[in-house]
């Protein structure tokens, strides 16, 4: 089953849907572009690491020895997020970076700015860079006289940075049809943003559930409007 949006599909767009969701999507958009550019390549799923800092609990006695003193370490959470690398399948050379932004990347603090260190490093590297960004909410990453929409698609091809294609999309619009740069020999791979969310839709059965909570941040009354003539009812 197709997702029901002719676009995006804001529901998505939850803070307790979008990890699965965007990993994945991530996997279908891997076994689209796989075919088209094999033998020479070989497209992985890698993982950035972002470490947070909980809040502290309450303390809890640890047993009947008392030491001098009690210190408090700051518990730890993890948070991996997927992207993919195309890579020369001889050299092992990284070709492609494609990411698929997460709040993780758009928010403020330490986590946007591990990202974008990342995002320069490829940046000044002789990696082409592709950026989906189907998140409307928070700091869209920087770009000099960036169109405005409420997703967007970026492709950095190495050879010809500064400037970048770049695809701004609102919510009501299609997803589109991209290219997926390779060496300057080889022509691009293409992968179709509405095709993939539609089979990564169709697979783990999210019509069952996402439809529960609302989109984050939530939609315009007019947009909300919109999106509730697709969302599906139980039957």
């Amino acid at each position: 089953m197709p997702s029901p949006f002719p676009g995006m599909n804001p529901y998505f767009e939850q803070a307790d849907q979008w990890q699965d969701f965007h990993t994945e999507f991530l996997t279908v958009l891997r076994r689209q572009l796989a075919p088209q550019i094999g033998p020479d390549y070989i497209i992985q799923l890698e993982k950035h690491v972002y470490i947070h800092d909980l809040p502290p609990e309450p303390r809890r006695s640890l047993g009947d020895l008392e030491a001098p003193a009690v210190v408090h370490l700051p518990a730890q959470d993890v948070e991996r997020v997927s992207f993919l690398e195309v890579r020369d399948r001889r050299g092992r050379e990284i070709v492609t970076v494609i990411e698929l932004l997460s709040p993780s990347n758009k928010r403020q603090g330490d986590d946007r700015q591990q990202y974008l260190a990342k995002r320069r490093e490829i940046l000044r590297s002789a990696a082409h860079l592709v950026e989906i960004d189907m998140l409307r909410g928070w700091e869209p990453m920087p770009a000099d006289d960036r169109p405005e929409g409420d997703y967007s698609v970026l492709v950095s091809r190495a050879e010809r940075r500064p400037a970048a294609e770049f695809w701004p999309i609102r919510l009501r619009d299609r997803l589109p049809a991209i290219p997926i740069p390779l060496r300057p020999a080889d022509p691009d791979g293409r992968v179709d943003l509405q095709n993939v969310l539609h089979q990564a839709y169709d697979g783990p059965g999210y019509e069952n559930f996402i439809y529960d909570g609302s989109p984050e941040p939530p939609l315009s009354a007019e947009d909300a409007e919109w999106a509730g003539g697709f969302v599906p009812h139980p039957a």
